[in-house]
């Protein structure tokens, strides 16, 4: 069964806040510095959880709502950790009329996550994408940049024990 969230425990250093107050102190007077503030927090933690979006907000003076509304609203921001190993199951039409499905839910069972998670020792992170380009070789997906083609669920075991 899926984890509704990553169990991984937020982690943030001294240094990354000390980053993040920075970016805040140079941004909030501009109009509009909400986004560019959280991009840039993303970039400094990985990911937006709720301790850093609370950071943006009271740095920002905002309601907590506003920047969550932002987090969630855009498929740009992350609100779970990335996994070491981030898979990526392409489910565009050519993928996807090809298994690509069935390939991301085995996946899903053997990982334990559903879209968007990651396992709790932070090893894999589970996402579905659309086209990446290599149609092709559907149904595709990547971990982290390295691509693999013309796959079925019989290699996705196999794909697994490549990164454990």
């Amino acid at each position: 069964m899926a984890n509704t969230i990553c169990k991984v425990p937020f982690k943030g250093t001294a240094e990354q806040k000390a980053k993040l107050d920075k970016v805040i102190a140079e941004l909030k007077d501009q109009k509009g510095c909400l986004m560019p503030v959280m991009q840039k927090a993303q970039d400094i933690y990985g990911y937006l959880p709720i301790e850093v979006q609370k950071m943006i907000a009271e740095g920002l003076n905002l309601p907590l709502e506003d920047v969550y509304g932002v987090a969630t609203f855009y498929a740009q921001f992350a609100l779970n950790p990335k996994g070491k190993y981030r898979v990526s199951v392409c489910l565009g039409t050519a993928c996807y009329v090809k298994g690509a499905g069935d390939i991301f839910d085995k996946f899903s069972e053997k990982l334990g996550i559903g879209n968007g998670e990651c396992t709790d020792d932070a090893k894999f992170s589970l996402e579905a994408c659309r086209c990446i380009g290599a149609c092709g070789l559907a149904p595709v997906l990547t971990v982290n940049d390295e691509v693999y083609g013309r796959l079925t669920v019989d290699d996705v075991d196999g794909i697994i024990a490549k990164y454990n």
